[in-house]
């Protein structure tokens, strides 16, 4: 499996959605339709979801996640980037550029308008239940790598700080204002 194809399956996934910002619905069908896969293809597949979260391991896109989300941990990070694999390439690409273009999403202006968290921590666990369902075992743990980037330490600051976030996040902070 190369990036292409896993783009394809989330493509897929997504296709099946009723909503597309359903990110546990999109999870369970992308596992679904990956475990269909040879062994050697769900461990590739692994290491490009994880090379994906290490991609968008950033301080802008976190600080656009603690307006969205209330708040933002390291686990709720992760779940929020996993959410936003459930997007699609496209979406994860443009945001990964320009963390402000999150504004653009629909379910992101939803989300601000309701009140509610984006999340998708069941998307980590796609390779990992595939593989457990295609082989009846365990991903092997040394089956990836995760080589995550330095946070840039111009973003160094409290994100509760909403007059920074808003200089720095103007589109995004707009549907999040106090």
């Amino acid at each position: 499996m190369n990036i292409e194809q896993f783009w394809n399956l989330i493509d897929q996934a997504r296709g099946s959605a009723s909503d597309s910002a359903d990110a546990e619905h999109i999870a369970n069908q992308a596992t679904a339709l990956l475990a269909a896969h040879e062994p050697q293809q769900i461990l590739d597949a692994q290491q490009i979801l994880w090379d994906l979260m290490a991609a968008s391991y950033q301080a802008p896109l976190w600080a656009a996640a603690y307006l969205i989300n209330g708040g933002c941990s390291d686990d709720g990070f992760d779940y929020f980037r996993g959410w936003l694999i459930a997007q699609g390439r496209t979406v994860f690409e443009q945001v990964t550029a320009d963390a402000d273009r999150l504004a653009d999403i629909p379910a992101v202006l939803a989300a601000a308008a309701e009140g509610i968290d984006l999340e998708g921590e069941q998307t980590l666990s796609v390779a990992w239940d595939a593989y457990e369902t295609a082989t009846g075992t365990e991903l092997p743990s040394d089956a990836f790598t995760i080589n995550y980037p330095d946070l840039d330490p111009a973003w160094d600051f409290d994100f509760d700080d909403h007059s920074e976030v808003a200089a720095r996040l103007p589109r995004v902070a707009a549907l999040y204002a106090e």
